[in-house]
């Protein structure tokens, strides 16, 4: 016993440093994605590192801030037509989908719907087909957790089909899955039985051991509502193996706690003590207080039968004490619930407020840029005016200037003209002239003659 305690002290203290580990990694890429945030330059970018700190958040009461401005920010995004709208209507359908889910767990199953179909339209919008199919299947849940079987299973097969055209074998497993449990609450067994098996074959294919583990727990419920003893318990077993694998506890009280309900029925109270007692074991470690009320309830009977009474009224006790534990658990979930409904609307409010001041800041900015654009585009035009203008006035008087000496030419040409005639007779009076003179003084006697006859020296 003493090395036992040990080995669960030793056991539990693993456990609890392999939880530190992964909520410090968790924290620290959560971190990384903040920063990540602050820096980010462009709307596309902080859409993208929203929507992983929103997957990788699990707490209730911070990630639905942050899908508060994802949601503002592809809003804003697809009002002004940006280039990216698709990637945005994405985005915003995203933001829908999880505030579906938020309103779910707080009890607003009307606002889960409208959210639901809201992101579902812009997703059939763009052909985000495994976002259709996603969000068809929450709404089925929707459906199932209020008793509409027969809606739920209509959006169950809707999601099967379109997983089956975009060969989502994962999506088609759960789909076949959620079915078979519809059909399970319905009373169909033989029906119930073939959606899980072949939701099995799926989970098989792609390796998904938690839905093996599922569907062989769910299998092994309905061959034991068939009072196939046998079989049923080799699927619980299975199913017991696949949960160890992956070290999923709560997996293996619910396999365990099957297994002890089946031997009671066999009647096989060994057997039944024996897997009533790890399941309550593992309850413990656990300290889920609906685990440890199955468990006890399981044991209660089986020290029942033993005839060992006092042993039974202390299951008794324990299962009383983890029934008020788990109704006091609701009662908080719902106060819990309720104040994060509040925290959340109060958030969404001031986050509308926020959406809207940005909208009038940049309406704004649009409209001074709009101005901006408008003086420049005067300007422009302004300018362009004076320079027709100028180019108008600059073609006039080279056209002038080109007259003018167009003129100047002219007229030097007929200056030209007139000089040549003018010189022309000018030449022609002096030929005049010098022939004139050239017959004179061939008629008239020379110097010489003239000289001799003056002086009586006339030689004859």
């Amino acid at each position: 016993v003493f090395m036992l305690r040990n080995l669960t002290k030793i056991v539990l203290g693993v456990l609890l440093v392999f939880n530190h580990l992964f909520v410090s990694a968790q924290n620290r890429t959560i971190n990384s994605l903040k920063l990540l945030l602050k820096n980010a330059k462009h709307d596309t970018t902080r859409c993208m590192i929203l929507d992983s700190i929103i997957a990788t958040e699990t707490n209730d009461a911070v990630w639905p801030k942050y899908n508060e401005q994802l949601k503002a920010i592809a809003e804003k995004n697809i009002s002004i037509a940006s280039p990216h709208k698709k990637i945005y209507l994405k985005y915003l359908a995203n933001a829908m989908n999880n505030i579906g889910y938020l309103a779910q767990n707080l009890g607003d199953i009307n606002k889960a719907l409208e959210s639901y179909h809201k992101s579902l339209k812009i997703y059939e919008e763009i052909g985000e087909k495994s976002g259709v199919s996603n969000c068809i299947n929450n709404i089925g849940v929707i459906y199932t957790d209020q008793n509409d079987f027969p809606k739920a299973l209509e959006y169950y097969h809707k999601s099967l089909l379109i997983c089956q055209e975009i060969g989502d074998k994962k999506g088609v497993a759960l789909s076949l899955n959620n079915s078979g449990h519809i059909y399970y609450n319905q009373g169909n067994t033989l029906k119930a039985l073939e959606y899980h098996q072949k939701s099995l074959k799926f989970y098989e294919e792609v390796g998904d051991k938690y839905g093996i583990a599922l569907c062989l727990n769910n299998i092994g419920s309905l061959y034991e509502r068939k009072e196939d003893f046998i079989t049923a318990l080799e699927n619980y077993k299975k199913s017991l193996k696949f949960y160890e694998e992956i070290g999923d506890k709560y997996g293996m009280t619910n396999s365990l706690n099957s297994m002890a309900g089946l031997m009671l029925k066999k009647n096989d109270i060994k057997e039944a003590l024996l897997f009533a007692n790890k399941s309550m074991q593992i309850a413990k470690e656990l300290g889920y207080p609906n685990s440890i009320k199955i468990s006890a309830r399981a044991l209660k009977v089986i020290f029942k039968e033993q005839n060992n009474y006092k042993k039974a009224f202390e299951m008794y006790e324990l299962e009383i004490k983890m029934r008020d534990s788990v109704n006091n658990q609701q009662t908080q979930n719902a106060s819990v619930k309720k104040q994060m409904q509040y925290t959340y609307e109060k958030q969404e409010a001031v986050a509308k407020a926020e959406h809207k001041s940005d909208l009038v800041k940049q309406q704004a900015i649009a409209d001074e840029k709009n101005r901006k654009q408008q003086i420049v585009i005067w300007s422009v035009g302004i300018g362009l005016l004076l320079v027709v203008v100028f180019a108008g006035f600059i073609f006039r008087s080279l056209n002038i200037t080109r007259k003018q000496k167009l003129l100047i030419e002219i007229k030097n040409k007929e200056t030209e003209e007139q000089k040549k005639i003018i010189e022309e007779k000018q030449k022609e009076i002096l030929d005049s002239i010098y022939y004139a003179k050239r017959i004179q003084v061939s008629l008239l006697p020379s110097e010489k003659y003239i000289e001799r006859i003056l002086n009586g020296n006339d030689e004859k």
